[in-house]
């Protein structure tokens, strides 16, 4: 249950990210009502009483993290199974999720979660790849985040051999998914159109989906890739694009598909930790300063901990800062502080939280992460937004709070009862679904 008050107090540095982008030394915080009502000096708000107060001396308190673009109800029991240039790892990937089991599937949801909500992260998109939202849906309760969840769709025969519905059926599970999952959990849980691509849908099925999200009030998410042959242009012709679709990847788009999408309000989901593990080519396919220059919201992904290998959104945040000052040559490129926001305040807008999320305000969810800086990379604390970007990882974090809720506490999430006999479970399942799926690779260093 929601504490009714909880305080926030004497905290070293509360990295706001409000209007005025302000950090405040010797700062508090309190929540009421799962919602934020007073943000200022520890020496003003002293008087404020709280039914909870958590002394925030050598802590950094920032907005909780948002993460656009997770897979994760599946990937930790398979974690670490590619080698890095394995072909077809997409296929491979699927064929092992297909063959897991409800229960499996919570107790990876569960763990992921244990990990997501561990280092900051306090909402996420989970675009589509959940086979038993019912299951899943227990875990979020347990975990009290927030989560974008969906049925992901397709009617087109597609590489990664993922079942192919009627274009009627698919829809109807795009509707059916809303209607039974929009809302849930005192409204943490938001239910999206999920069509996997322009590339796996037809234009019947993506036109279908839009109407769906447009009717009830939600949004639609997509993975996609610009350049050859115009993909975005097509989107636009079809009247996809729109403030309530967001886009995933978006590698390789051209000039004219980055006005496209900013003349129509739609938002982006970039995955830099993907992209670069793959040999994916930042340098030349890579576009998120020209998106954020053209006014585009975007947030930031971790995909999957098959593809990044990691969810946390600190190490994200760090690779967004430091990427494309490498490959152009230009450390003025996504400065610390644009980075930071694309992991709050600019990622939240991207999700439709632009009101809600993502800063540190009055009248803002209680959503809060506290970093322990009493450890050596932390050190010496003369800007907290640089060392949070540049020096800190997850592994610092010491409470997140959802709501007004302490969920993870001490560095150790509340929710997962026993969190070494829950890994075991999960090591378990992995080799489950490796020995029935025969998807396995050898070390490539000898094993004794």
């Amino acid at each position: 249950m929601t504490n009714s008050s909880l305080k926030i107090d004497r905290a070293q540095y509360v990295i706001t990210v409000d209007d005025r982008r302000r950090v405040i030394r010797d700062g508090s915080v309190v929540v009421r009502n799962g919602h934020i009502s007073h943000v200022g000096k520890a020496e003003e708000l002293r008087h404020i009483a709280a039914d909870r107060v958590i002394d925030a001396t050598d802590k950094v308190v920032t907005p909780g993290f948002v993460n656009g673009h997770l897979h994760i109800s599946y990937a930790h029991s398979v974690r670490g199974v590619f080698p890095d240039d394995v072909p077809d790892r997409l296929r491979h990937v699927f064929a092992m999720q297909s063959v897991m089991t409800e229960e499996e599937e919570y107790l990876t949801t569960l763990l992921g979660l244990a990990e997501t909500l561990g280092t900051g992260t306090t909402a996420l998109v989970d675009p589509g790849t959940t086979k038993f939202p019912e299951a899943c849906l227990e875990a979020y309760n347990q975990a009290g985040c927030r989560v974008i969840i969906g049925e992901q769709v397709q009617d087109r025969e597609n590489r990664l051999h993922l079942p192919v519905y009627d274009t009627a059926e698919a829809l109807d599970r795009t509707e059916a998914s809303i209607n039974a999952l929009d809302g849930r959990l005192a409204g943490r849980v938001r239910a999206w159109a999920m069509p996997f691509s322009l590339e796996f849908c037809s234009p019947e099925l993506l036109i279908g989906a839009k109407r769906i999200a447009d009717h009830y009030g939600t949004a639609l998410t997509l993975h996609h890739t610009g350049g050859a042959g115009a993909p975005t242009e097509r989107l636009a012709e079809l009247g996809i694009l729109g403030p309530n679709v967001l886009l995933s990847h978006c590698m390789d788009l051209t000039e004219r598909e980055i006005q496209l999408i900013a003349g129509s309000g739609a938002a982006v989901v970039v995955c830099p930790s993907t992209v670069m593990k793959a040999g994916g080519n930042t340098g030349r396919g890579g576009r998120l300063p020209e998106l954020l220059e053209a006014g585009v919201p975007v947030s930031l992904g971790t995909d999957s901990v098959n593809s990044s290998n990691f969810s946390d959104m600190v190490r994200c945040v760090n690779i967004a800062a430091t990427v494309y000052k490498d490959v152009r040559g230009d450390s003025s490129l996504i400065p610390a502080e644009t980075a930071l926001e694309l992991a709050t305040r600019t990622g939240a807008a991207a999700l439709g939280f632009a009101d809600s999320l993502g800063a540190i305000e009055v009248g803002r969810k209680g959503d809060l992460v506290l970093f322990d800086t009493r450890r050596p990379e932390w050190r010496a604390l003369a800007n907290p937004v640089r060392n949070l970007v540049y020096s800190a990882t997850g592994d610092s974090v010491e409470t997140v709070i959802v709501d007004g809720r302490v969920v993870v506490e001490e560095g150790r999430p509340r929710f997962a009862g026993d969190l070494w006999e829950l890994i075991q479970k999960v090591e378990k399942i992995g080799e489950r679904v490796r020995a029935v799926t025969g998807v396995g690779f050898p070390s490539r260093w000898p094993v004794i």
